[in-house]
């Protein structure tokens, strides 16, 4: 006989081991063993165990006379202990049900999971934690199973069950701190949570599931079952777009503000609406890749994805999973690569996020020394535990397997790799060797970049990574940390700080854009112009520059067309690439009716033709990061604050010559060094009429066999004002 005791543990949601109590079991009744059935019903008034065939098999009664038993029924049933059977349920206001036993059913995870999952090194850990629908012995429902090793209790709550604690404890697998749950009847669609008690009993905020596939939109906070998406065929030309010799021109996008439909409550557009009108607008304008800002699901539009809760959750700001993963084929239909912002850097404290999850520090580090963020008040994952990096791993493998999205931006890194990262003295904690260095971090990067390469050649990585860390783009044998490409944040900085300068001072600043070329082949870098640039302040991309408005609008124009000549894969922030005025919201769509004004207008079409040159020619590309691919013409002419240089491809008979002015003036018979005789015949001038310039240029000019600039020929031109003139050769 169970005591009073136990009986009341299970009704008040204490019971540390609902299965030892609860479903079939046996039992000695008058010295004899009897096949017993018990389970806990709230608001039931009879329970009958029926077999397959709906016949009665055994009638559950509550004991007598004992309130803190209410809900809970036992009594024999004439079936064997392993054979199944439902309940019928005639509820208090006469209402009868039939249901499956959740606790009739035996262990769920196999005991290889249980190994990879205890150890640490299981690569998909998403295909067995979280909530899966499915069938189990022929009954649909969904399997849950959450990992919270130092949890005292725990159950699912939902819709289905009046997210009632009590209702529906789990099962605690010891070997890997996975508790489990096969509930019958739970569809896709069901919204539901984990709720937990700490050691002491106390009972935890209820969490949403870490592995979620789906959630609800902000302000609600419950996951959503959803199905697990199924292996995306990649095609072979992804890998190729994707390699470093090919041409990457990346689009970064918030897509909560790219476009909104003001006429309809200035809402989101949806997945399909994005398909149907950023797959376009991207192509049109000659762009390889979009990189989208964080779409897992976050509690606060404010971050704009960077404090992620749900990590394995498209947002349910543009709709379901299914609908995300419509957008990226649209992508690849279009030729057109899909990348996303990835956060492992850190997570927000949301209570029902990974905080304190399981009433302990399980997912971040205890001391706040190494798991809290002063800049951004979140927490930081404690990636010397294996089960946490499982996590990210397995995370970064469902993004890529799942959805086939061609790579990651990491971000952060540079917060991950420093255990001092915006910390004083006394403020951190060294590491073993008593060094500033994150090893646990590094540790992690390596891991996660190695498994990418193994599992999903064709996909890249990239890392936001702000300092001089050493091979950052390196392979991991060779002891880099063996991302694809890393944005070179310095060229960003001192560029952008040259051309916000007036044009008369610009002469004594020069190395301000020549000192990227010093160390441009040391990684494999992306030049980013992206969101941190327009935003907090900064002002636009046009409003960083100086003068008057026609000079900042061909500051801009000069500008892009360095950066497109520069050695370097390109990234540009949404509204950067037709001049948007005022500083980046979120909030609200970008400005596109300044396309009506012919200057904005100008530099868009500037934009496409850069794109569809870079495209179409190999010189700007094939050897972005080794030393072949570029050569100064001259960087010394400060006076006239004019750099030029030839950009290269891997056949050698093919060049082109790039010349930038950077001060409002004309200069006129400019003699210009070039490598071999023949003409050399604009392809684009920033300053051209189409763009809005004030069109001064040299459609076509031959070289002489004068020596100039360290060349054996040269040529004479008239450079225009701002701007930046790319020269084709022709022999």
């Amino acid at each position: 006989m169970l005591t009073a005791n136990t009986i009341r543990k299970i009704c008040q949601g204490r019971h540390p081991d609902a299965f030892a109590v609860l479903g079939p079991h046996t039992a000695m009744v008058r010295r004899r063993q009897v096949a017993v059935v018990r389970c806990f019903l709230p608001g039931a008034q009879a329970v009958t165990v029926l077999d397959q065939a709906g016949q009665p098999k055994g009638q559950l009664a509550q004991r007598a006379n004992d309130p803190a038993s209410d809900g809970f029924f036992e009594g024999p049933s004439e079936l064997a202990l392993e054979a199944p059977y439902r309940l019928q349920v005639v509820w208090a206001d006469g209402q009868v049900s039939v249901l499956d036993d959740p606790y009739r059913f035996a262990l769920l995870l196999g005991q290889i999971d249980v190994w990879l999952l205890g150890e640490g090194t299981h690569l998909r850990p998403f295909e067995v934690l979280g909530a899966h629908p499915g069938t189990l012995q022929g009954v649909a429902g969904t399997r849950f199973a959450v990992w919270a090793p130092n949890a005292a209790y725990a159950s699912v709550v939902g819709d289905f069950n009046f997210w009632d604690e009590r209702r529906h404890p789990m099962r605690l697998r010891r070997e890997c701190g996975v508790w489990e749950l096969f509930l019958p009847a739970v569809a896709p669609g069901a919204r539901y949570k984990f709720a937990m008690r700490r050691s002491d009993k106390t009972a935890l905020p209820q969490r949403a599931d870490p592995y979620a596939l789906q959630s609800e939109l902000r302000p609600a906070t419950a996951s959503v079952v959803g199905q697990l998406p199924e292996k995306v065929t990649v095609a072979a030309q992804r890998q190729q777009a994707n390699a470093l010799d090919a041409p990457v021109s990346i689009y970064e996008v918030h897509l909560g503000s790219w476009r909104r439909v003001t006429e309809d409550g200035n809402r989101w557009l949806n997945w399909d609406e994005l398909a149907d009108t950023l797959v376009p607008y991207v192509q049109d304008m000659g762009f390889t890749h979009i990189e989208l800002l964080p779409i897992s699901e976050h509690p606060f539009d404010g971050s704009w994805g960077y404090q992620p809760t749900g990590l394995y959750a498209p947002t349910a700001r543009f709709g379901d999973a299914a609908g995300f993963r419509r957008l990226v084929q649209r992508c690849h239909d279009a030729g057109i690569g899909l990348m996303l912002d990835w956060v492992p850097a850190h997570f927000p404290t949301d209570a029902h996020g990974l905080a304190n999850f399981d009433g302990t520090h399980l997912y971040e580090y205890a001391d706040p020394r190494e798991g809290f963020h002063q800049d951004w008040n979140t927490l930081i994952y404690n990636l010397g535990r294996t089960e946490v990096r499982n996590f990210l791993v397995g995370n970064a493998l469902y993004w890529l397997e799942r959805f086939g999205v061609d790579g990651l931006r990491v971000d952060a890194v540079a917060s991950m790799l420093y255990r001092d990262y915006s910390r004083k003295a006394g403020e951190w904690i060294p590491n073993v060797h008593g060094g500033r260095e994150n090893l646990e971090a590094i540790d992690f990067l390596k891991r996660v970049n190695e498994v990418v390469g193994v599992q999903c050649p064709q996909a890249i990585t990239l890392a936001e990574e702000s300092t001089a860390y050493p091979a950052v783009s390196r392979p991991t044998y060779a002891g880099g940390l063996g991302f694809h490409y890393k944005w070179n944040m310095g060229w960003m900085h001192d560029t952008l700080t040259y051309m916000a300068r007036d044009p008369l001072y610009r002469k004594h600043h020069q190395g301000e854009m020549t000192f990227g070329l010093v160390y441009a082949f040391n990684e494999n870098f992306v030049l980013p112009i992206s969101h941190d640039e327009v935003v907090h302040g900064k002002g636009s991309l046009l409003t960083k520059m100086p003068g008057d408005r026609w000079q900042q609008l061909a500051n801009v124009r000069a500008y892009l067309g360095f950066m497109w000549a520069h050695p370097g894969k390109k990234l540009l922030f949404m509204g950067c690439e037709f001049a948007q005025e005022r500083e980046w919201n979120f909030e609200a769509s970008l400005d596109w009716h300044l396309l009506d004004d012919p200057a904005h207008a100008g530099i868009q079409r500037l934009v496409r033709d850069l794109n569809h040159l870079y495209r179409s020619t190999p010189a700007l590309y094939q050897q972005d990061f080794v030393p072949a691919g570029f050569a100064w013409i001259d960087h010394d002419d400060a006076e006239h604050s004019v750099l030029s240089f030839i950009r290269r491809g891997l056949d050698a008979n093919t060049c082109l010559v790039v010349v930038c002015n950077f001060t409002p003036a004309v200069w006129a018979d400019y003699r210009l060094g070039v490598p071999q005789a023949g003409s050399y015949r604009e392809r684009i001038n920033t300053d051209s009429a189409h763009y809005g310039g004030s069109n001064v240029g040299n459609p076509s000019v031959s070289a002489s066999r004068t020596p100039w600039h360290g060349q054996t020929h040269s040529i004479v031109l008239t450079l225009p004002p701002l701007a930046t003139v790319f020269f084709e050769w022709k022999p």
